[in-house]
């Protein structure tokens, strides 16, 4: 089997093969954690659940970009304390990385 572009290896057993996760998986996780806070909006539907998410995977260690919008009427400050938090959680939990960092750059504001 190739090697595949932006992937980790999160497992490798020589009697049963390797199991690898590519930054687009991650970037999912995080985009889906993301809109389970409340005051974040969805960005774009399913097709296009990692619209404006970066992940960037070295050594094991993940760090992610985040660009949200926000419902209006929320606290920024208090929002993205839980968005950092509930990702950085659900990238671990589902992973096995370590999440470095989860940088939050709110790029709108959507009246509910």
């Amino acid at each position: 089997m190739e090697k595949e572009q932006n992937a980790v290896v999160l497992k490798e057993e020589e009697s049963v093969g390797a199991v690898r996760i590519s930054e687009t998986v991650v970037a999912h996780i995080a985009s889906i954690a993301a809109t389970e806070v409340e005051g974040v909006a969805p960005q774009g539907g399913t097709t296009k659940a990692s619209k404006g998410v970066k992940v960037e995977i070295k050594n094991g260690k993940v760090r992610v970009e985040l660009a949200v919008t926000i419902k209006y009427g929320f606290n920024i400050p208090e929002v993205s304390g839980q968005l950092q938090s509930k990702v950085k959680s659900a990238i671990e939990n589902m992973t096995g990385l370590i999440c470095e960092g989860v940088n939050v750059r709110f790029a709108g504001v959507i009246i509910k």
